[in-house]
């Protein structure tokens, strides 16, 4: 079975870390305070671990105190997809990379900035490319 990226199962395996599959293709989480661009205060854009999509830019990072990488909006208004998930009895809104369909994290209502949100996202689901 292939994904949008016409990725299977198996090359998933093969491409990305056994902590990145689990994250990005299993919806896991990484444990708080664990992840090396949570304190990341460089200058530059995350990207997709999984197809190298840019989905944050440095600009809208902040540190929230979850132990996750948090931003306050997306690169791009199409940079990633948000789903309804009842998981582990809560709805949260879960956040995907719109290009591979990848698990990144979820997005919560408890944000600074123009709209209030906090997309805090999982360090093995990123990238980090720094600004020349």
């Amino acid at each position: 079975m292939t994904d949008k990226t016409g990725l299977t199962d198996a090359q998933w395996r093969e491409k990305l870390t056994p902590e990145q599959y689990r994250i990005l293709r299993e919806k896991g989480t990484e444990r708080a305070f664990t992840g090396e661009l949570n304190a990341n205060k460089q200058a530059g854009e995350y990207l997709c671990a999984a197809c190298g999509h840019l989905l944050f830019l440095s600009d809208d990072k902040y540190d929230s105190g979850s132990g996750w990488p948090s931003f306050t909006a997306p690169a791009e208004g199409e940079a990633v997809e948000e789903h309804r998930d009842t998981s582990h009895g809560m709805v949260r809104t879960e956040v995907l990379c719109a290009n591979c369909d990848g698990h990144l994290g979820h997005v919560f209502p408890d944000g600074p900035g123009e709209n209030g949100m906090r997309y805090c996202i999982n360090s093995a689901a990123l990238d980090f490319e720094p600004d020349a």
